[in-house]
């Protein structure tokens, strides 16, 4: 990790190969935008978990995001979490109080935020492709809105689908499919879920937690198909800003 000036409120993103990361840039426009000179947003980019004891020492963040592959790793360092992380099993974002650090998860609700305006009456059936820590989130809100959901994986478990499984009928009961994986991110920009295309229709909505590429190689299949589709950009946006707020929250 590279070393940066001390700033008195120091924030980040803890994570892995991270380079490409929204949450920096994005954070950093926040606090030019809101004069915030004292404030700073870094790429905590540990090669493990173990090396988070490091990044609380010599960076002493006053909170910080958490990414790939550690939403569910970061847990044991926690001293508690909120109910809705509970619930989820996975953290994005850490408050560091006298009492230890505190787990919660935004990305449920930036994904309802950007989520909702889309949906359809006949929206009550999903297919959430990939099954990390970003999909816990989508089907804790799935749960909440009442859409019945499926996890569709590479391989075959009890309660789930395998790719191979799918066919048209469904795809055609399926009118929701959210890719919770990292397929179509930049820069292989030509992946793409492997699911039965043909099979979609108008009354589809292909939702891709991906905002880089702003239109995946997945959305495109979707909207060659006249589904209506939502990147994960607003998405981001939304749990960054409920983020902050945690963060500032006495």
């Amino acid at each position: 990790m590279e070393k940066t000036e001390t700033k008195e409120n120091r924030y980040g993103l803890l994570g892995r190969a991270i380079s490409y990361s929204f949450s920096k840039g994005y954070f950093t426009e926040k606090f030019k935008h809101l004069g915030l000179n004292d404030h700073s947003y870094e790429n905590f980019d540990i090669p493990n978990i173990s090396d988070l004891e490091t990044v609380l020492k010599e960076r002493s963040p006053k909170g910080f995001n958490v990414t790939i592959p550690y939403k569910e790793d970061v847990i044991p360092f926690l001293s508690s979490m909120d109910s809705i992380a509970k619930n989820i099993g996975a953290v994005n974002t850490v408050k560091i109080t006298k009492q230890g650090l505190i787990g919660y998860n935004t990305d449920a609700y930036g994904f309802q935020k950007s989520l909702e305006p889309h949906l359809k009456a006949h929206h009550k059936k999903a297919l959430v492709l990939g099954t990390g820590g970003a999909s816990k989130a989508v089907c804790y809100v799935l749960d909440q809105l009442g859409i019945t959901h499926t996890y569709v994986s590479r391989t075959k478990k009890e309660g789930q689908l395998s790719y191979d499984e799918l066919n048209e009928d469904i795809i055609r009961s399926n009118h929701l499919i959210i890719n919770c994986s990292p397929l179509g991110t930049h820069p292989n920009i030509n992946e793409k879920p492997r699911i039965p295309y043909s099979f979609l229709g108008e009354k589809h909505l292909l939702f891709d937690l991906i905002y880089n590429p702003e239109k995946t190689a997945f959305l495109n299949e979707g909207e060659r198909r006249k589904t209506a589709i939502c990147n994960g950009l607003n998405m981001l946006k939304f749990q960054a800003e409920k983020a902050w707020e945690i963060w500032n929250t006495p």
